[in-house]
């Protein structure tokens, strides 16, 4: 433990001062790196807590965006200001779909997420008074120079990151944690020991699409231009999958750690491999879930060894 916070607190460091070193290109990989660690570990409360694999959670980052580009541009509201709202709009539609989703389990769960998903982007699509419809919504431009606009949004997207893997850690060392991971273990044994299951579980999910939904207010202001397309998007339900199986579903950091490896990699990938990047990354997400699906942090917390990607083959396969 006290290892693992060591190399966080050095992490965050060079993190920190990185910006007065690297080019604005880099800036902007990174600055999606931690949009992507944030949605990745919010998620995870749902998926890899309680074992619930909330595959359209997307869904409320393209509601945060659109949280925010619409009081930021219908009424004039500062950028920090709609955050809040960000995350009560996420809040208040996962209690309200989650008492009759959350009834369902595994992959019927999961096919329900998605349908949420299409369900609201079909709503913000056919609300052109509001949301501009089709037609997206421009946001009002941040003033200053390109330089301070970058770091801005570095230092932001990173808070909220790190305010999401405090959420995440303060869960996780709570009852309220424990009862998660034991209705992912077995709900119903953890319905007779007395835990409110369904109550457990909105209130999982609902936590989850408030720390998405700030993550997509921030988004779409980093953007300034947002539709339904761009925030409603299913390829980024599966690199938060990914992320998630990648680093450990099971732990605090695992996520993030699995969101800086796919995101970088998938980016050079993606720059010496264009016509190839979705093959590499989909041999990439079937080699985690073979070799490691207990993810990075998990497998080798106690060190690297060729063996334990053995013995997690056999254990998969045999």
């Amino acid at each position: 433990m006290k290892k693992s916070i060591l190399l966080f607190g050095i992490f965050l460091i060079i993190m920190l001062c990185l910006p007065f070193f690297v080019s604005g290109y880099w800036l902007r990989v990174l600055t999606q790196t931690f949009m992507f660690a944030a949605i990745a570990t919010g998620s995870n409360i749902i998926i890899g807590y309680t074992g619930y694999p909330a595959f359209g959670n997307i869904a409320f980052f393209g509601v945060g965006a659109y949280v925010t580009g619409v009081l930021m541009t219908k009424f004039e509201i500062s950028f920090l200001a709609t955050l809040p709202f960000c995350a009560l709009s996420g809040f208040i539609i996962a209690v309200l779909l989650g008492i009759p989703l959350l009834r369902l389990k595994g992959h019927y769960f999961a096919i329900a997420t998605i349908g949420v998903m299409e369900a609201i982007r079909e709503i913000v699509d056919n609300m052109t008074d509001i949301t501009g419809g089709g037609m997206g919504l421009t946001l009002p431009i941040m003033a200053g120079e390109p330089a301070y606009i970058y770091k801005f949004f570095y230092y932001t997207i990173m808070l909220i990151m790190l305010f999401s893997i405090a959420v995440a850690f303060i869960i996780w060392r709570s009852k309220f944690g424990y009862a998660l991971r034991a209705i992912r273990i077995d709900e119903d044994a953890a319905s007779v020991m007395g835990i409110n299951t369904t109550v457990y579980k909105t209130l999982a999910w609902a936590l989850s699409a408030a720390l998405v939904g700030i993550v997509g207010g921030a988004y779409a202001y980093w953007l300034t231009y947002i539709d339904p397309h761009t925030v409603f998007v299913t390829t980024y339900s599966v690199k938060m999958f990914a992320m998630i199986l990648l680093g450990g579903a099971t732990t605090v950091l695992g996520p993030m750690i699995g969101a800086f490896i796919l995101e970088l990699i998938s980016e050079i990938v993606w720059s010496k491999f264009i016509e190839i990047h979705g093959m590499i990354l989909g041999a990439l997400i079937v080699f985690i879930v073979l070799f490691i699906p207990k993810g990075l942090f998990e497998t080798f917390k106690g060190g690297f060894s060729l063996r334990k990607i053995i013995i997690n083959l056999k254990e998969y396969r045999l």
